[in-house]
């Protein structure tokens, strides 16, 4: 609903746990690690436990996504309100072992699970259980957990057991019947909430992974969050999800204070206060003692009731004496008022500057500025063809200033004014918190958030794909351009170097290096190198000839 109206591309504070949207914050970070130790590691249980809405569930889905070693078999159990034969089946189930003769026997069940094992370590392979909401495991189940560590060599554990649980999962792990699971236990950590800074900085991630183009919540807007939530993630994610559909609904542009109030208020289901009632109301019935007191007094004055005696004055004013030079050292002379200098004539606005522009911000006027920036030639009619016959390509994109600043490059953006009429303006550089424009081929430059205020995040700018062929380069793929990878991902950093150099076909060994170049650049992990890892390696060779929006022109050879 209130998506397209801040330019977002989806719902920014979903409760779901999806792993696009972690925030890696310290705490997160020691969590991970912990967890990565535990699929890597074997032998033994790792314990992860944090509040509700911490922030654990999104972690798993993080590890289990991104963080795995090739050579893992993962069982997950999302729900262990499991009797011990359903928890078993369901261990089965998850490794694709479960047979029909098995269900219904405990004994079948774990010959079934410790055959698996031996096969899986005989194979190389490593089986990982990851356990969620484990403070609902039974007793029995717990037992029965705590024997399945039985299964070994005489190396190693044949199974990683993980458990994730609240804080009840530590007090449950240190009853006096449960110390021989706990002994198990070879490493510990307890998820705490986000901190202000990192709460401030949390709210401004999810928004930027959202397509935000701008600051939507405001400083105060934020440190109220916090107040609000103790820094919990998931209470976060409710309370602005609320605050953005109550923004919307006031037609507001940014997120304040007051409706973070609100939406916590809303969220509760109590009625939303003025914040000062807060401190007015002790002072309120402060003044209504002190009134009613001197009404009293009045009272008893009238009908005669005698008062105590006022103080004796301090001293007697009339007789205190002032003397001439006194009174010239306290007086002064006021000197005439400078004459008030002109004001200069004010800036115009970027929206004035639209609305002047009218009628000569189309985008032929657009194409031939970005062409120049390219040192080529624009004609007219279709930018994008043209840039094809010569060796170029059109990225047509929807973003946010940080994607722009990543790929580096001029860019065509499509500005609205305040009449709703749209301009098509020339992006040329980056300064710090200000953007260089060219409206209708005249520069100007304008701070981020009152061009923010007009662009709603299209954009169209121009790219050198490797051999002039704008292809997207995967698994299977055979070409020159793989071999432009190869070299280019080494070029860059001997970490992404995926050998033989001169190899023209697409590997597993390149897949990953892929994947690891994208998930340092903080782009969609797939494996693939489209049109965007492409850039963005390009950008990084900075090849000669290549206009650039935030750093200057290098040759390349």
């Amino acid at each position: 609903m209130y998506t397209s109206f801040f330019g977002l591309n989806e719902k920014p504070f979903a409760i779901t746990p999806d792993p696009r949207y972690l925030f890696m914050s310290e705490r997160h970070g020691e969590a991970l690690a912990h967890l990565v130790y535990g699929v890597t590691e074997s032998g033994g249980f790792i314990q992860l436990t944090g509040e509700v809405g911490t922030g654990k569930t999104t972690l798993v889905r993080t590890l289990l996504q991104n963080r795995l070693p090739e050579n893992a078999d993962v069982a997950v159990v999302m729900n262990p309100r499991l009797s011990t034969i359903e928890f078993l089946e369901t261990i089965c189930e998850e490794l694709g072992i479960l047979q029909p003769e098995y269900k219904g026997s405990i004994k079948a069940l774990v010959d079934a699970l410790n055959k698996q094992l031996l096969h899986a370590y005989a194979e190389g392979r490593r089986v990982i259980l990851v356990v969620d909401e484990a403070q609902n495991l039974s007793r029995d189940v717990l037992e029965q957990v705590r024997l399945l560590t039985n299964l070994e060599t005489s190396k190693q554990k044949l199974l990683q057991i993980i458990l994730i649980g609240q804080p009840e999962l530590r007090d449950l792990l240190s009853r006096d019947d449960l110390r021989q699971l706990a002994q198990r236990v070879t490493g510990r950590y307890h998820l705490e909430p986000l901190t202000r800074d990192e709460t401030a900085q949390y709210i401004e991630h999810r928004l930027r992974v959202a397509g935000a183009l701008g600051e939507v919540f405001d400083s105060g807007a934020k440190r109220e969050v916090f107040r609000l939530t103790d820094g919990v993630p998931r209470l976060i994610n409710v309370i602005c999800d609320r605050a953005l559909l109550g923004a919307y609904s006031r037609e507001l542009r940014r997120v304040s204070r007051r409706l973070i109030r609100r939406a916590a208020a809303e969220i509760k289901g109590i009625p939303y206060a003025v914040p000062w009632l807060r401190w007015a109301l002790p002072v309120i019935a402060a003044v209504a003692v002190v009134i009613i007191g001197a009404s009293f007094w009045s009272v008893l004055d009238e009908r005669g009731v005698p008062a105590a005696a006022p103080p004796e004055p301090i001293a007697d004013i009339s007789k205190v004496e002032v003397t001439q030079p006194a009174i010239e050292e306290i007086s002064v002379v006021a000197a005439p008022a400078p004459e008030p200098e002109p004001e200069p004539d004010p800036e115009p606005t970027l929206d004035e500057q639209l609305v002047l522009a009218d009628g000569l911000t189309g985008l032929d006027t657009a194409f031939t500025v970005l062409f120049e920036l390219w040192g080529l030639e624009y004609s007219g009619g279709d930018g994008c063809a043209q840039a094809s016959n010569s060796g170029h390509a059109c990225l047509v994109n929807r973003g946010s200033w940080s994607g722009l600043r990543q790929l580096d490059r001029p860019a065509i953006l499509t500005l609205t004014d305040s009449l709703g009429n749209p301009h098509r303006v020339v992006l040329t550089a980056l300064h710090g918190d200000h953007v260089e424009l060219s409206i209708a081929g005249v520069s100007v430059t304008h701070p981020f958030m009152s061009v923010t205020d007009t662009w709603f995040g299209q954009y169209t700018l121009l790219w050198k794909p490797p051999n002039g062929q704008p292809f997207a380069l995967g698994p299977g793929s055979q070409d020159q351009n793989v071999v432009w990878l190869r070299q280019s991902l080494a070029a860059i950093d001997q970490r992404y170097r995926a050998d033989p150099l001169d190899s023209n076909v697409f590997d597993l060994s390149l897949e990953q290096r892929v994947r690891e170049f994208q998930r340092d650049h903080r782009l969609d992990v797939d494996g693939l190198a489209g049109r965007q890892t492409q850039i963005i390696i390009n950008s990084l060779l900075a090849p000669g000839g290549t206009p650039r929006l935030t750093t200057p022109r290098l040759a390349w050879d």
